[in-house]
């Protein structure tokens, strides 16, 4: 690993995730107590879950996040915009939404800046943090660089290289290929396929400043 990170350092990366359909209550109860007692950044959750998750980690550190869009980004943007509204007023403190890869694949940049325009000025407006998923395993080198110059004009908190229901999760490339553009203006997260140890260090290696996975605990038990 580059720099050294403690297990405390490494905890505050992780957004604890559960985004399956068939969530139960336990399940939902289970990650907010992992996400607690390790110290995780942020659950990240659909929607639904919110106000419960909310609830759970009341007089927490840990942050409550909202998958808009999630998992295709194929919704107009007014439904995109009223979720992200919507999870904000349920007490969400992050939003990581998924951009119409369909408008991407059309080079329709001027519809990719106003969706990312309306949602971080959202996110801006409430102090609540945002995170633009790319999904990767469907773009180009180019379409991936070029989402990324429009992040460097709008100024969202994050990007984000998958979903996890994609066809393939981060890779070490693509990050890079992120980090490249953005530099230190924008942070990086590296989400999908992410289980081990070694994998989240070769992420932060590459340039991720936030980590997304369902393995956080066992992650953070590796650590020595």
């Amino acid at each position: 690993m580059a720099k050294e990170l403690s297990k405390e350092e490494l905890a505050q990366m992780i957004d604890h995730t559960n985004l399956h359909a068939d969530i139960t209550l336990e399940a939902v109860e289970k990650l907010c107590t992992e996400a607690r007692d390790n110290h995780f950044k942020m659950v990240a959750i659909n929607p639904a879950q919110v106000v419960l998750c909310k609830k759970l980690l009341k007089d927490t550190d840990v942050h409550v996040g909202a998958a808009i869009g999630f998992p295709l980004g194929q919704e107009t943007l007014e439904t995109k915009a009223f979720s992200t509204k919507d999870a904000i007023k349920n007490g969400a403190d992050e939003i990581d939404y998924v951009i119409n890869i369909h408008e991407l694949k059309q080079k329709n940049y001027e519809y990719l800046t106003k969706e990312m325009q309306t949602i971080v000025d959202i996110c801006r407006e409430n102090n609540v943090i945002s995170k633009v998923i790319f999904e990767n395993c469907y773009l180009t080198k180019e379409e991936i660089k070029k989402m990324a110059e429009i992040a460097l004009e709008v100024k969202p908190d994050f990007i984000k290289t998958s979903t996890g229901f994609g066809t393939s999760g981060a890779k070490v490339e693509d990050v890079e290929l992120m980090k490249s553009v953005v530099g230190d203006e924008i942070g990086v997260k590296a989400a999908g396929g992410i289980r081990s140890l070694k994998e989240a260090q070769d992420m932060i290696n590459a340039g991720a400043t936030r980590i997304g996975t369902s393995k956080g605990v066992e992650i953070i038990r590796e650590m020595k």
